[in-house]
């Protein structure tokens, strides 16, 4: 099956089933906030290496976690009950993206590049993407930062300044998302960590009939 390529010119995405059996759809465009919001409005992200030109995904089987089906295990409880947790939301969007970037260049790599930093910072602006982080007997735990359409988080990445830094501030994430009535959080790939997490794994077609629910289309 063909890789699109798309006009930088035109703001287009092939319908999202044409995408590979990897789930790689298209190549090119850019980052602007407009064919973000239409990106993600049709399950569609970018990910891509810096010496690449961006590559975008929408893959047939979706990883998702619904905020009311977070799971905290057992010595997670017992870790919050001892310690005083908290969170806050938007402390620094820039800083906590950024927080994720120097955390995976010198881990497994990353694919936050300036370029992506400078984008989704744009989205933060349009208040279309949030931070959140969390704090451990008031010390900066971890963080994370995604993107926000309707009744939809679409997660980016996340960070840990130290143990079960990241774990906390999904779970504070999902609490706060469940209040809001916020469906489904898109983990976009399958990780052990998601999973352990209360991820599962959905069909394109269950994933698009919660996005449209959840846009309200």
């Amino acid at each position: 099956m063909p890789v699109y390529k798309l006009d930088e010119n035109e703001i287009s995405f092939p319908e999202p089933t044409l995408a590979d059996e990897n789930g790689l759809l298209a190549v090119g465009g850019d980052l602007s906030v407009d064919r973000l919001i239409l990106a993600y409005s049709n399950g569609i992200f970018p990910w891509y290496d810096k010496e690449q030109p961006i590559l975008w995904w929408c893959p047939k089987k979706r990883f998702i976690i619904e905020p009311q089906g977070i799971h905290v295990s057992h010595s997670m409880k017992k870790y919050m009950r001892k310690h005083e947790i908290s969170f806050m939301l938007n402390r620094d969007f820039a800083d906590t993206m950024h927080r994720c970037r120097v955390k995976r260049e010198f881990a497994e790599g990353t694919w936050i590049t300036d370029e992506m930093e400078k984008a989704y910072y744009a989205l933060w602006e349009e208040e279309l993407a949030l931070s959140l982080e969390a704090y451990v007997d008031g010390k900066l735990a971890g963080g994370l930062y995604g993107v926000c359409l309707g009744r939809c988080f679409f997660g980016e990445s996340m960070y840990s300044e130290m143990e079960n830094g990241s774990k906390l501030a999904l779970i504070m994430l999902a609490g706060l998302l469940e209040k809001h009535g916020v469906l489904m959080i898109d983990c976009q790939f399958y990780t052990e960590h998601l999973e352990s997490m209360g991820g599962k794994e959905i069909s394109w077609e269950e994933y698009r009939s919660l996005l449209d629910k959840g846009l309200g289309l």
